[in-house]
């Protein structure tokens, strides 16, 4: 082998990024199966070889280091091909929800500068409306069937040579640029290194106590920082990932699923775990080998973790918390303090460091709530051609997480609310998440979600968006003096409204925005 060539690939070999991460496993575990999905699976050596192969394809095409790719798809073995297949030239995956619509993914695709699409053939439409008047994206490859305009995956992956890329990928280079999901404006795109990425990996691995050879499923989609983040120890420890669909959700084939793989670990979002607990069947599936069972992305009602862990007596209940910027987790409440601290999201995970401060960035006392701020390895690089937006996100050199907290004498951290959520009425401050809390102990109350709205006197107040529990909707007075003992009556809302749903995005997290649009105008009449 030429000197030079030796020299280079030892070079690369030193390296804590994701591609090599990937290669070693392959050279070390090449039979073991590495990603499942559906009837679909690839053993380590197997994927390798087609993301090479995916990679080579794309820097024919022209794709170099530090380009964005935008990658579109459902769920699929793909999607992660997509991801190191960039990640081995130096270029940036920009994983993009398939819920958008034309015009919201082609910002994304213009905001990102991707210069190609990589997307799925249900999506193919999609992503050719979108880049219709973008001159940057040079090529829309399509799996599955192929709609004129676009290429075929598999036969563009073919047209790659099989060899490890020869390109130079440093820790600091993207990994991937995560859009926030934006439920307060335009999303911004979070710039993730390799680094940031290792790290938070080597994190969830040391906190979960996670092992070679464990196999982790995930109700999550993949373009979420939540669904990256499952799959990536796993890649770590020669690990099988099963990846579930993510068109739907059905709560007895992931009760199956868990069964029919052995799954050691898995993660849904609250209200999944609340229709697969609920289920009869879940007291009969084979879950012997489930050692942690993880939920996160949005709080969850008590009587949802009672019912989780009254479901799985002997399997470990895990919270893990966390948001994009810092890729994504900071703290994990672990399965001794699961019952014990309740309604907490646990303590800082290993190499994050946090502070809780006012908003003149001075450290609170314990036990009052304030802003979390982070520092740390994980933490993002910044917005993506964001300066100002950047800049008020790190000042004084810490990043803001936007989520109000408090913490016990223990260290325990428990969410109050975002900060943008505060509802400031008559001069005081409301944390809707505690009013929340009080609405839904009431009977009828399956979900709420309590938003402030504009009010001619108080100038801003809450009003509770409630989801029943059955057909019965209880007069909003019973609701209101249910809830009496419990807070103050400046907190109490000014209203109950009923729904058939909340609308979320799609880590499961509640459209706030949506909701204080829809009750903007309620009170106008008493002006």
């Amino acid at each position: 082998m030429d000197t030079t060539l030796q020299d280079r690939e030892l070079s690369r070999s030193r390296r804590l990024v994701l591609g090599e991460i990937l290669a070693r496993n392959a050279r070390r575990e090449p039979d073991r199966v590495a990603l499942v999905f559906e009837d679909s699976s690839l053993t380590f050596a197997q994927l390798d070889r087609r993301v090479n192969q995916l990679a080579n394809a794309l820097a024919d095409r022209g794709v170099r280091r530090g380009d964005q790719v935008a990658v579109l798809m459902y769920n699929s073995i793909e999607v992660v091909e997509s991801f190191f297949a960039c990640q081995k030239l130096g270029a940036c995956p920009v994983p993009v929800n398939f819920r958008l619509a034309p015009s919201e993914l082609a910002y994304i695709l213009e905001d990102s500068e991707s210069v190609g699409v990589l997307t799925d053939g249900r999506l193919a439409s999609l992503a050719l409306d979108a880049t219709a008047h973008l001159d940057a994206v040079r090529f829309v490859v399509t799996t599955g069937d192929v709609v004129d305009g676009s290429e075929s995956y598999e036969e563009f992956l073919a047209s790659g040579s099989p060899d490890a890329p020869d390109a130079e990928v440093s820790e600091e280079d993207l990994a991937f640029l995560m859009y926030t999901s934006g439920t307060t404006g335009r999303p911004k795109g979070a710039m993730l290194s390799h680094q940031n990425l290792v790290m938070n990996t080597v994190n969830w691995i040391i906190e979960m106590e996670a092992r070679p050879g464990d196999v982790w499923l995930s109700g999550l989609p993949l373009f979420h920082i939540g669904g990256v983040n499952g799959v990536l120890p796993f890649i770590y420890l020669a690990g099988t990932s099963v990846i579930t669909p993510s068109t739907s959700f059905d709560p007895l084939e992931s009760l199956r699923l868990l069964e029919r793989h052995q799954a050691t670990m898995c993660y849904f979002v609250p209200t999944q775990w609340q229709q697969i607990c609920s289920l009869p069947e879940a007291a009969e599936i084979d879950t012997s080998v489930l050692r942690r069972a993880l939920w996160g992305a949005s709080q969850a009602p008590p009587s949802t973790l009672e019912l989780l862990v009254r479901t799985f007596p002997s399997v470990g209940i895990v919270n893990a918390f966390g948001q994009t910027e810092m890729s994504s987790n900071t703290c994990f409440l672990k399965a001794d303090d699961a019952v014990r601290k309740m309604g907490s999201v646990g303590l800082p995970a290993v190499n994050v460091e946090v502070r809780i401060v006012d908003p003149d960035g001075n450290d609170v006392a314990v036990g009052e709530v304030g802003e979390i701020v982070y520092r740390g390895p994980t933490v993002m690089k910044g917005y993506f051609k964001k300066e100002e937006a950047t800049a008020e996100a790190f000042r004084g050199g810490w990043f803001h997480s936007g989520d109000l907290v408090r913490q016990d004498d223990e260290g325990f951290i428990y969410v109050v609310d975002r900060v943008k959520d505060m509802i400031i009425s008559g001069g005081e401050n409301i944390y809707p998440a505690e009013v929340e809390r009080a609405v839904e102990r009431h009977p009828a109350v399956r979900e709420v979600a309590v938003v402030g709205v504009p009010h001619p006197r108080w100038v801003e107040t809450p009003v509770a968006v409630v989801v029943p529990e059955g057909e019965e909707r209880p007069d909003p007075s019973e609701v209101l003096e249910f809830i009496r003992s419990d807070l103050a009556s400046y907190k109490k809302p000014s209203a109950v409204v009923y729904v058939d749903e909340l609308p979320r995005n799609a880590s499961g997290k509640i459209l706030k925005r949506n909701l204080r649009d829809d009750y903007v105008h309620l009170f106008e009449d008493e002006s």
